[in-house]
């Protein structure tokens, strides 16, 4: 069949709207209708460099829509379903999988490759060249072949424009506050980036029971958001929040601080480490320079003060579970999705939308596919 796709044909260009050919899904594989996909950072870190990736690239790894057809012994999902992607495929019986980690799942190893899991395409440019997916999925495209462990199924009454941000924002974010960070009943905790994986963890921390929340961005806008998700405080900046917090904690400052930021910079880590408590943890969440290999720290402030720097990916959760379970908390009202998308796109402005990421003007773009 024929769909358009968002391509990404060389790092550093614009992405490009064509028409591209959708081979049908090969045994395990599920050809979905997408509804929505989330304009996630990843996706520009791709076009960027700054994570490591091949071209030609359909972008898109946060996507929603209903199954239209399913390959050769195919158990997970049927024509009709209503699923989000997971964006790590979980096979649930390989190591991580089997000990509960699996946002670790060793297929996690295919996902900056490009290919399916089994090294084929199904994704081709009019003139027949074979076209990557960004991790396996290739949400910037109408329609998609994915792995059917990539697939999550969703109640049917669930707005799939909004259940999209599940597949990565979402999760991540408020994995990293209730799974990474362990948030706890009472605690003081500071989100350091306020898009949408970090408006998400301060609805996860707010969930979790923080008693103060502090937002830190320098865009006014998403403070005034922050505050809407949970937030008690905000500041503009790593600096102006030390005063805050200290005022806040009598001194102690934060018990758990998650780093959200659209970009890491390794010379930040010390002044955040700075905000963090005594037996503390630093949760490290945003993506940082694939070649960035030196961070500036105190390791003896590591040490005499037994604080914590930690990584996660997906928020350290299990998406076949826990992507069911936010959708309840939408539904019972606890997780506001809604207020995350900013504004909807077209395919077709693809590009004006992460422009409007990188300002600083949105929470989370959305795509609407008609």
């Amino acid at each position: 069949m024929q769909t358009q796709a968002a391509i990404l044909w060389e790092q550093g260009k614009p992405w490009s709207v064509e028409t591209i050919t959708l081979d049908p899904p090969k045994a395990g594989e599920v050809l979905v209708e997408l509804t929505a996909s989330g304009m996630c950072h990843s996706d520009d870190h791709c076009r960027t460099g700054d994570l490591p990736g091949i071209t030609p690239l359909i972008g898109g790894h946060e996507g929603a829509g209903i199954v239209m057809e399913v390959g050769a012994g195919v158990t997970r999902v049927a024509p009709g379903d209503h699923v989000v992607f997971s964006f790590v495929p979980a096979c649930g019986h390989c190591q991580p999988c089997a000990d509960g980690h699996s946002n670790l799942c060793d297929n996690g190893s295919a996902l900056l490759v490009g290919a399916q899991l089994d090294g084929t395409t199904r994704h081709h440019s009019e003139d027949g060249t074979d076209l990557w997916t960004m991790v396996c999925l290739g949400t910037f495209s109408k329609h998609t072949v994915v792995n059917e462990m990539s697939c999550v199924k969703i109640e049917d009454d669930i707005p799939l424009e909004l259940a999209c941000l599940v597949g990565c924002g979402v999760t991540t974010g408020w994995g990293s506050s209730v799974y990474a960070a362990e948030v706890r009943p009472g605690e003081t905790v500071a989100v350091v980036g306020v898009g949408g994986i970090g408006a998400a963890a301060v609805q996860g921390a707010r969930l979790a029971g923080a008693r103060y929340i502090i937002a830190i961005d320098p865009v006014e806008f998403k403070r005034e958001q922050a505050l809407k998700f949970g937030a008690t405080h905000t500041a503009s900046s790593i600096g102006e929040s030390f005063e805050l917090i200290q005022q806040l904690t009598w001194g102690r400052m934060c018990e758990k601080v998650i780093c959200c930021m659209g970009v890491g910079d390794g010379e930040q880590i010390a002044p955040i480490m700075s905000l963090c408590a005594k037996r503390g943890r630093v949760v490290v969440t945003n993506i940082h320079s694939a070649d960035e290999g030196q961070i500036n720290i105190s390791l003896c402030d590591l040490t005499l003060m037994e604080k914590q720097l930690v990584g996660t990916i997906f928020g350290s959760a299990n998406p076949q579970s826990d992507i069911p379970r936010l959708m309840q908390l939408y539904r019972n009202g606890q997780l506001d999705l809604a207020d995350m998308v900013t504004q909807e796109y077209d395919l077709e402005d693809i590009n004006q939308g992460f422009a409007d990421m990188l300002a600083g003007r949105n929470i989370r773009g959305v795509l609407r596919y008609k």
